[in-house]
């Protein structure tokens, strides 16, 4: 008996490099880069000077006035990406698609940190009368799944994933079997982040994870697999894709972006912040992707890599490609040189990227990798993207606490 096929009929986006699906093409495709200087004494005191900012958004162009209060950056972007996405897949729920066969899971790694961080000094300087009573709706990690629901009218599943930086793929991997076992016909899936709290970003830069500019330029302070790395770039967007049974996008003469083959997912067991150093975790997520995939590596033409430029986290990724496809691997690129590392929205944003890159033959290139290091030895995009015919591409997503997820994605039309 064969599986439902599942395709992705529409996606969005928002990113360091604009709102929007073709603003992050074109910025990829033209080597643009959403990186920018931190300014302001409230940046100084972090200790980080360097961020991946997407565009601002007005609360009031998103959601009524009396709704925008207090509502995290995290929703907003969600909703606009949700926006996009539904509205290229030309699904409107209740007409096209019965409401209660929707579901929908949009997580995020953190939830509304900076909303959480103002309640929380207003409440030190001025006691219990300056708290929100919608800090919670506006704050939870719940709530892009839920205020998409509300908008959209989707009666089906609403969930959201809590697993740091692979958020975004477990979302769309879910996704994947909720429609595989019969219990939606379409899934609005992905991730956000809005990150740059400056608790947050103060945190991760006394742990030293993150990369400086210094008086350098901040565009090339993310350096995925690079001898110079540093550590990451910490950045902020949202990423949603809508994937439908195929049976149910064929009978309303939907066109596919591309397709959801196949997921993995492991468990390092090893460290609450480091991967494995042998990368064996991340490699058994990959070869459980494939194996639901029903393909061989050698199938495989390019893969997104999760890269964010630390020197122990890129080491044991590229150490986990060689040992599932060998010295002779698929093409291998990073996007976090261009836009930073959006942490639970990375998974959403660069399966997005994959998809992309099989749509238009384009593998986009890791920016800044000037002087790839010799132990992260992969046959690296870089300088420009490739021009290149893939029909199936892994992208990989790991994440604090050891949590490794892979997506095995298919080119519209591609065979299994």
């Amino acid at each position: 008996m064969s599986r439902e096929e599942v395709w992705v009929t529409g996606m969005g986006l928002v990113t360091p490099l604009g709102v929007g699906v073709p603003a992050f093409r074109d910025g990829l495709a033209a080597g643009r880069s959403g990186l920018r200087r931190l300014e302001g004494e409230e940046w100084a005191a972090t200790g980080a000077d360097v961020a991946g900012v997407a565009p601002v958004i007005d609360p009031l162009d998103v959601l009524p006035r009396n709704e925008a209060r207090s509502v995290d950056r995290f929703i907003l972007m969600a909703l606009l990406a949700a926006e996009e996405a539904l509205e290229a897949s030309k699904l409107t729920v209740g007409q096209n698609v019965d409401a209660e066969r929707v579901a929908v899971i949009v997580s995020s790694g953190a939830g509304g940190l900076s909303t959480y961080e103002e309640q929380a000094v207003a409440r030190s300087a001025r006691g219990r009368i300056a708290v929100s009573p919608a800090l919670l709706p506006g704050m939870l990690p719940n709530m892009p799944s839920a205020r998409i629901a509300i908008r959209h009218g989707i009666r089906g599943l609403s969930s959201s994933i809590a697993i740091a930086c692979a958020a975004g793929a477990m979302s769309v991997a879910e996704g994947l079997r909720l429609i595989r076992e019969g219990s939606a016909d379409v899934v609005v899936c992905g991730g956000t982040e809005a990150s740059l709290a400056p608790s947050a970003v103060t945190a991760f830069g006394n742990a030293r994870a993150l990369a400086r500019a210094g008086t350098g330029d901040p565009e090339a302070a993310s350096r995925p697999f690079d001898r110079n790395r540093s550590g990451f770039v910490l950045a902020e967007g949202a990423g949603v894709l809508v994937l439908e049974r195929a049976a149910h996008a064929r009978a309303r003469s939907a066109t596919p972006c591309g397709r959801v083959l196949g997921w993995g997912a492991t468990s390092d067991a090893h460290h609450p912040t480091a991967p494995r150093p042998d990368g064996a975790g991340a490699a058994a997520a990959m070869r459980l992707a494939l194996a639901d995939a029903g393909l061989a590596p050698g199938d495989i033409g390019y893969l997104n890599a999760h890269g964010t430029g630390t020197r122990t986290g890129d080491l044991a990724e590229a150490r986990a490609v060689r040992s599932v496809f060998g010295d002779d691997g698929p093409a291998v690129s990073s996007i976090k040189g261009h836009i930073g590392h959006p942490l639970g929205a990375a998974g959403a944003v660069e399966a997005v990227a994959t998809l992309l890159a099989l749509r238009e033959g384009r593998l986009p290139a890791t920016a800044n990798l000037d002087d790839p290091d010799p132990e992260c030895a992969l046959d690296h995009v870089r300088g420009a993207p490739r021009e290149a015919a893939v029909r199936a591409a892994v992208s990989n997503s790991f994440a604090f606490g050891g949590h490794n997820v892979s997506l095995v994605l298919g080119a519209a039309g591609a065979p299994d």
